[in-house]
């Protein structure tokens, strides 16, 4: 071969080393939700070997039906999985992003579901009625910053 072609068969030998390593740092923090093994496009180097030069991995990113604790658990680890290699591509930004407007979805169904089970379980002696004289704006603050309390008992954050 000459000078050009080795260093062509280097640059593909390296190529292949950081797609290989990229897409099994998917695979590694995807755990039980990667649906698919990795994929390679290949190229044929100048010394008739073949080099990955693209790959992908498939994950499921549906919501966990009516167990929006489990969507938050999966959310996460979607999100982990897109960003665990050392330089996440543009679609593997586009896959966390969508993984935390779920994780965001099942937090607020969790938080709405407490919030039920608390007004479900209460004394009706404790609660209390909504009076003339509380100005409605008052009340919908007090709403409002109800909707926003952490769930206590989840112990998983958004950017965790």
């Amino acid at each position: 071969m000459t000078a050009e072609e080795q260093r062509e068969v280097e640059e593909l030998r390296a190529r292949d080393r950081e797609v290989r390593a990229h897409e099994q740092a998917h695979i590694a923090a995807g755990g039980r939700y990667v649906t698919r093994a990795a994929s390679y496009e290949y190229t044929v180097g100048p010394d008739g070997q073949q080099y990955a030069v693209a790959g992908e991995v498939s994950i499921d990113t549906a919501e966990v039906p009516d167990d929006p604790r489990a969507t938050i658990e999966k959310g996460l680890t979607v999100v982990r999985a897109a960003l665990a290699p050392a330089d996440p591509s543009p679609q593997d930004q586009r896959v966390a992003a969508e993984a935390r407007m779920m994780v965001a979805k099942a937090q607020a169904e969790l938080i709405q579901q407490q919030n039920e089970e608390r007004s479900a379980d209460a004394d009706p002696a404790d609660k209390q009625p909504t009076s003339p004289e509380v100005p409605q704006h008052q009340r919908l603050e007090q709403r409002f910053a109800e909707f926003f309390i952490p769930p206590s008992s989840t112990g998983l954050n958004l950017f965790a």
